[in-house]
């Protein structure tokens, strides 16, 4: 599961409808896989980015000290050069996590991961 994936997921829990995002990981194996780069791409998923919710995940899990650095506050689209696309390409697209969890901050539910698939199903009592 990239983290593009994880930026999109909420927890959709009976009765969870607020503070049920982002999901927060734990016991995540994870590895760096190449993704072919797209500029276009990542300028019109831009706007969608939770540039907070961003940063806080990839340095608490992803990122090493110093392999890659974003900027603490979001750029604007205008001003984004290539460096600064690539390095957030990485972070979205090349970051895969292979197993872990990720567990709702409001209600606590948790989503296994496997193989890289985020296990988003409910059960039919959690159906909102």
């Amino acid at each position: 599961m990239r983290l593009i994936a994880h930026h999109i997921l909420a927890c959709h829990a009976k009765g969870c409808t607020s503070n049920n995002f982002p999901l927060k990981f734990s016991d995540v194996e994870s590895q760096n896989a190449e993704a072919e780069f797209s500029p276009d791409f990542l300028k019109g998923f831009y706007p969608k980015i939770e540039w907070n919710v961003l940063i806080t995940t990839a340095k608490e899990k992803f990122i090493k000290f110093g392999e890659v650095s974003l900027p603490e506050e979001q750029p604007n689209l205008e001003d984004l050069d290539e460096e600064t696309l690539k390095k957030i390409h990485h972070v979205l697209l090349e970051i895969d996590v292979i197993t872990g969890k990720m567990s709702c901050p409001n209600c606590g539910h948790i989503y296994p991961i496997m193989s890289g698939i985020p296990n988003m199903l409910l059960a039919e009592h959690e159906i909102a």
